[in-house]
């Protein structure tokens, strides 16, 4: 097995289990960021490969969509980690689009991949995502909902890059007589 392969195999294995944690719904947003640099064994930002970037998306596009939900795939910091989505998913959340075309050397190599890939793609400058992957600590943070809570994956990289994985949930608010879950008769 090569390292498109393997980096394939990783990424849907990753985002399998991400799902599986993170309990998801229909209609729900997940985000991915990723730098294929670091995959490959380099700094971020210096060696962005279209390749290795359609090896991460494609079964995570496949995943997804198999199971109803959404993704928005993080662009760099270049383009102020403004994201890739299908229209329909700026519509439905309403996510205002911006004027950016996200490019290898300016978007990075993920985001450009995902122009390509997703069918009627636009850039939206943030989302709250309800799920999220980051591939080579490019911080994804910013865009997922409050409260972010770690998911720990049998995988620790994909490729030679580090990878982070959370899910989100509901904050808690209250004082010390607060009920989180209905009482029960």
């Amino acid at each position: 097995m090569g390292l498109l392969d393997d980096v394939s195999r990783q990424s849907r294995q990753a985002i399998e289990e991400l799902l599986e944690a993170a309990k998801l719904k229909p209609g729900q947003l997940v985000v991915v960021g990723g730098s294929t640099s670091e995959v490959v064994g380099q700094r971020i930002g210096t060696s962005g490969n279209k390749e290795v970037a359609a090896a991460i998306l494609k079964p995570i596009i496949e995943t997804v969509r198999a199971r109803g939900l959404r993704l928005a795939v993080q662009g760099c910091e270049h383009i102020n980690r403004a994201l890739v989505v299908e229209r329909d998913t700026a519509e439905r959340y309403g996510f205002e689009e911006v004027s950016v075309y996200p490019v290898p050397k300016a978007g990075g190599a993920l985001a450009a991949t995902a122009m390509d890939l997703f069918d009627d793609p636009v850039v939206v400058e943030e989302v709250r995502a309800h799920a999220g992957l980051d591939i080579g600590d490019t911080l994804i943070g910013m865009h997922l909902r409050r409260v972010a809570v770690p998911v720990r994956l049998s995988l620790r990289e994909i490729g030679s890059a580090h990878l982070t994985a959370a899910r989100t949930r509901p904050k808690l608010i209250g004082g010390e007589r607060a009920v989180y879950r209905r009482p029960t008769a």
